[in-house]
């Protein structure tokens, strides 16, 4: 059975391209518009990764991550415009296990998901 990843991205073209690459590449994907509903369906655990944006309406990646890393290990890969050193380097401590900045390349993506 393929791996099941969750896209958690507000902006809809995005999300799209994201979730169009990731199925063609194999994977299973279910995607969330906004950090609440993005934390409701991740809090289930049963995704095998998840990609989030930082900038999320409702509830922001980071604390999304926060708080599924109290109960979770689910592997987590924040895809976002916040390219700065500090940002990368907060998304990691937090509990983030990689960091892509926006424009990003859908094959480079599902390569690091790989």
């Amino acid at each position: 059975m393929p791996e099941t990843i969750l896209i958690v991205e507000d902006d809809p073209q995005i999300r799209h391209v994201t979730d169009i690459a990731l199925q063609s590449a194999g994977f299973r994907t279910e995607t969330a518009g906004d950090g609440a509903e993005g934390y409701a369906k991740a809090k289930t655990g049963r995704f095998d990764l998840l990609v989030l944006d930082i900038g999320l309406p409702e509830m922001d990646g980071l604390s999304l991550c926060r708080t599924l890393r109290q109960t979770h290990q689910t592997p987590i890969i924040f895809l976002t415009a916040k390219q700065d050193e500090v940002d990368r380097v907060i998304g990691l401590e937090i509990g983030g296990d990689d960091y892509i900045g926006k424009p990003f390349s859908p094959r480079e993506l599902v390569a690091r998901i790989k």
